[in-house]
């Protein structure tokens, strides 16, 4: 055992048992426990597992009438290690460690209906033309009692009381959990995943991590997603829940995924950059390419039902297809500041995506703009809820047919993972509307 992920585990003996996942198109980690002893044959020739895994519906069955499935024998596909190697578990109690695997075809071609090759692809294409993304994300997330139906915040391990108030930037409302935060962020440190500012925000029990900026979408997205499970698992550690679902409460603001990212040039210079507030040329292509793919791509950003309850007005969730300088009402922000970190936000993904589309869906609509060099509307100024604006799409069924419609996003997926997520959701779409608001609620609160 030579490589670096062998040392890795090597020099970490108290490992007891392994996990080696790839992220299907909801998500959802699906993979094999296994012994540490497995972990030579892992490294070197991977490891199989169908194909039609990594495209199940929220519930975990196969989608049907998928090709993945009966019509080719429910092939397997090889399943090797990512770059980002072994990672611990410190949400187990026993010490563990995930090894992040990808799919590809027995021949070695990756394998379309993998959400990280879809990101994969769109980098490479990037690459191409000399230009590299730095990619962060914010991340929402609410904490929650979930010991019965009626959803509340946890009672505070430090006063023994319950909150029933949103806290926006409230330091009181960090240190009632301050043994979770610490323990959250002594586990990013040991995962290497580079959690940074931590704010309580507006909904009830709701806060935000901030994940430092990192010059490879793919490594930006291994974060969010390693840290979506990392929430999950260490809150169930403490004693509740924590979920990225999009809206857990009606009467508060739902949890998003705000994504910010430049564009590096082969000099290392920003694109976006030209010296002062308004930004290049190639900013506003960028912008144009994000506004003109937007409601096709909200399937993406709002991928389950729960989703559109989050786009309500006045929710500081975007409703309106616009874009503005230092303004979080719209769905496209320029936030101020040095010139030299001139970027976008794109504000309308929600906490519950598949971090590796939804980042695919963002730098290819970005990139469909600067390959065009597509010209914006004019930035808007004040209140967008107030503006007469075109909209996102504010229903599931609406946002699948826009998906499917669109002439853009096949410039973006592949024919194979467009049409394995439009499966996915119409399925999904069948029956989810059967479940009661309360059963809706409890297979979102843990899955997403």
């Amino acid at each position: 055992m030579t490589s670096p992920d062998a040392h890795w585990l090597h020099t970490r003996p108290e490992v007891r048992t392994i996990r080696a996942a790839a992220c299907d198109l909801n998500g959802v980690a699906r993979g094999k426990r296994m012994p540490v002893g497995s972990a030579i044959k892992l490294l070197e020739d991977g490891t199989r597992f169908p194909m039609s895994a990594l495209n199940l519906d929220i519930w975990g069955e196969d989608i049907d009438d998928s090709p993945l499935v009966f019509e080719t024998g429910d092939r397997d596909g090889v399943l090797r290690p990512t770059e980002r190697g072994f990672v611990p578990m410190p949400w187990l109690e026993a010490p563990s460690a995930l090894l992040p695997i990808w799919m590809f075809h027995e021949d070695g071609r990756p394998f379309d209906g993998d959400p990280r090759h879809a990101l994969a692809r769109v980098q490479d294409r990037l690459k191409a033309r000399g230009l590299t993304p730095v990619v962060a994300v914010e991340l929402e997330f609410f904490l929650i009692d979930d010991s019965t139906r009626n959803l509340q915040v946890p009672v505070s391990p430090r006063s023994g009381k319950r909150r029933k108030a949103a806290e926006i930037l409230s330091i009181r409302a960090l240190d009632a959990f301050d043994a979770f935060f610490t323990d959250l962020y002594d586990a990013c440190e040991a995962m290497e995943i580079p959690a940074d500012t931590a704010i309580s925000e507006a909904g009830l029990g709701q806060f935000e991590i901030n994940l430092v900026h990192q010059p490879d979408a793919l490594r930006a997205a291994d974060d969010a997603w390693l840290f979506k499970m990392l929430v999950k698992g260490l809150a169930r550690r403490h004693g509740f829940a924590a979920s990225f679902m999009a809206k857990p409460y009606d009467d508060y603001a739902g949890s998003g995924m705000h994504a910010h990212f430049s564009i590096l040039d082969e000099a290392g210079r920003n694109i976006f950059d030209n010296g002062g507030p308004e930004g290049t040329p190639a900013l506003h292509h960028a912008i144009a390419g994000c506004l003109d793919c937007m409601q096709a791509s909200t399937l993406i950003y709002a991928p389950h039902l729960n989703s559109y309850e989050r786009f309500v007005p006045g929710s500081h969730a975007p409703s309106g297809l616009c874009w503005a300088y230092e303004n979080r009402t719209a769905a496209i922000r320029v936030p101020s500041g040095n010139p030299a970190a001139r970027r976008i936000e794109h504000r309308v993904s929600g906490g519950d995506v598949t971090p590796y589309l939804a980042l695919a869906a963002i730098l290819g609509a970005a990139l469909i703009g600067i390959e065009d060099e597509r010209t914006p509307p004019a930035p808007i100024t004040g209140n967008a809820y107030a503006l007469d604006l075109p909209r996102i799409p504010d229903s599931w069924e609406g946002a699948i047919a826009a998906f499917e419609q669109s002439p853009l996003m096949p410039r973006i997926f592949s024919d194979q993972l467009i049409q394995n997520l439009l499966m996915t959701k119409k399925q999904e779409a069948r029956y989810m509307p059967e479940l009661t608001q309360a059963e809706q609620v409890e297979i979102y609160l843990d899955t997403v």
